[in-house]
């Protein structure tokens, strides 16, 4: 009887871990596609919005995604709805990438 009851109880470990393997990987895949996506956000201020070129002039934080440091600069927005968001003076959070030769912001809020 002893060597059954811990034959099941291994067996019923093993299911557990097979059935629990995938969710605990898929939730780390998650985790770390959230952290990324942090880690590319940056804290900036709106100085201008330009709605006729398509464009913002942000004073921002490090850039760690594309390796820039702090400064102010135009960038593009990758969607036209994203200028009526901000007014400058505004305190975002944004994500830029570089797209087709053009530092574009591909994410936007105000905070």
């Amino acid at each position: 009887m002893k060597v059954f009851t811990t034959t099941l109880q291994a067996a019923i470990l093993a299911v557990a871990c097979v059935a629990g393997g995938p969710a605990l990987a898929q939730h780390s895949a998650t985790d770390h596609a959230q952290q990324a996506v942090a880690a590319d956000t940056t804290d900036g201020e709106i100085k201008k919005v330009d709605k006729a070129s398509g464009k913002l002039t942000i004073k921002h934080g490090e850039l760690k995604n594309l390796g820039m440091g702090a400064m102010t600069m135009v960038f593009r927005a990758k969607d036209a709805a994203m200028l009526d968001k901000v007014k400058a003076g505004d305190k975002v959070r944004f994500t830029v990438e570089s797209a087709n030769g053009a530092m574009t912001v591909t994410s936007l809020e105000v905070k």
